[in-house]
């Protein structure tokens, strides 16, 4: 597949999920017999470690289609990273999609830390520490008059288009694959009641442009 090829897949399946009618696909002994030997996932998909926003499900994929990497917010490290270069560079896949959501706890706690001060407990600070960089560009954006949940919502959208420039900032794997146009890396956020995904961000070329960004 292309970059195009993989996004239209996905596209197609969330449509599919939205509409309440998954595609009928063989997910049994004979499928799993086939993928024993080998996989050729068509996209990487890196997501937040919600339950509710499970990748294969919400794009309507069967076994052996996408590669799904998660952590809490969708926050890098280098095994994050090198999980996603093994998608790409060694499976192949032509597509990394990020994939954020509404309603985030890791998105909400960091913006409940940026607006009070106060920290989470334990290692849930972690997560948030990650977190912050990504809304440097909304730096004195949340006022006295502003509620946790329209900030969360900023910062949930610059998060998702922070980490699709990280991963090629990080990568030059990566970077090169997109260079190269045998790879594209995309924002994606999902929406929980509705069940549909917009793309907000891209980085090579899926055919679709991403929504404008708010002046």
């Amino acid at each position: 597949m292309t970059p195009k090829d993989a996004w239209a897949a996905l596209r197609s399946g969330n449509e599919r999920f939205v509409r309440d009618e998954p595609a009928e696909r063989s997910q049994m002994s004979v499928r799993r017999a086939e993928l024993t030997a080998a996989q050729h996932p068509h996209t990487v998909v890196f997501g937040c470690s919600d339950s509710r926003v499970a990748a294969e499900i919400i794009f309507d994929q069967g076994l052996g289609d996408v590669f799904v990497v998660r952590t809490a917010g969708h926050v890098v490290d280098t095994t994050v990273l090198g999980s996603i270069e093994y998608g790409v560079e060694v499976l192949g896949a032509p597509l990394v999609v990020v994939l954020g959501h509404d309603s985030c706890g890791a998105v909400g706690a960091t913006a409940h830390t940026l607006r009070t001060g106060e920290q989470p407990p334990g290692f849930v600070r972690s997560v948030v520490d990650k977190v912050i960089p990504s809304i440097a560009d909304l730096a004195g954006a949340s006022t006295d008059d502003d509620e946790d949940g329209a900030f969360a919502d900023r910062l949930r959208t610059a998060h998702v288009r922070h980490t699709v420039e990280a991963l090629r900032g990080y990568s030059r794997a990566l970077d090169a694959a997109v260079s190269e146009g045998r790879l594209a890396i995309v924002g994606v956020e999902y929406d929980l009641a509705e069940g549909s995904a917009r793309l907000i961000e891209v980085a090579g070329d899926v055919g679709e442009a991403p929504l404008p960004r708010a002046a």
